[in-house]
């Protein structure tokens, strides 16, 4: 690592895509996008951070732990030297060693890609920007879901729209 900038990819898991048991609008091109944002990173020196979720019960709707739904995307593998963490709640930070190593490392700038907008990437914003930490966020490489509430039905680009209207005014950089 040469840089004071990390990315930290978020639950970029098969059950998000195509066949997954909680498939996410249109995973295969946020993949691809945050594949893009990963090539750069590495390509810039700076830490790589892959994220994970595993549910901690067999019986949850999806990421149940030891599935190949859990696992993380070939599209995003890690590689040998770049740090994998396992969560089991939305935020990144919470029993985790993410702020740890951030902080080792001298972080001071993350990037956050991954799924979903609405859960894992808004918690880990938060979590991140109160930390200190300044955080951009690229969208094109962040993925929500469908969603309905009260009888009001969201496509996955209002949620999106939903959610990074308010992270970008105080917590993150949109890019």
């Amino acid at each position: 690592m040469t840089t004071n900038k990390a990315l930290v990819l978020v639950d970029i898991q098969n059950d998000y895509f195509t066949g997954g048991l909680w498939p996410v609008d249109d995973m295969a091109q946020v993949a691809e996008a945050a594949c893009r944002v990963l090539q750069d990173a590495r390509t810039a020196g700076d830490l790589i951070i892959h994220v994970y979720h595993e549910a901690t019960s067999d019986k949850a709707p999806f990421f149940r732990p030891g599935t190949e739904g859990a696992q993380i995307h070939a599209s995003v593998a890690p590689l040998p030297d770049e740090a994998v963490i396992l969560k089991h709640r939305p935020n990144s930070f919470h029993e985790t060693d993410l702020h740890a190593r951030l902080r080792a490392a001298g972080i001071t700038e993350v990037t956050i890609v991954g799924a979903m907008t609405q859960m894992c990437i808004d918690a880990t914003t938060r979590a991140a920007r109160d930390f200190g930490f300044d955080v951009t966020l690229v969208a094109d490489a962040c993925g929500a879901k469908a969603q309905s509430f009260g009888g009001v039905e969201l496509t996955a680009a209002q949620v999106q729209a939903a959610f990074f209207g308010p992270l970008g005014m105080s917590y993150a950089t949109i890019r």
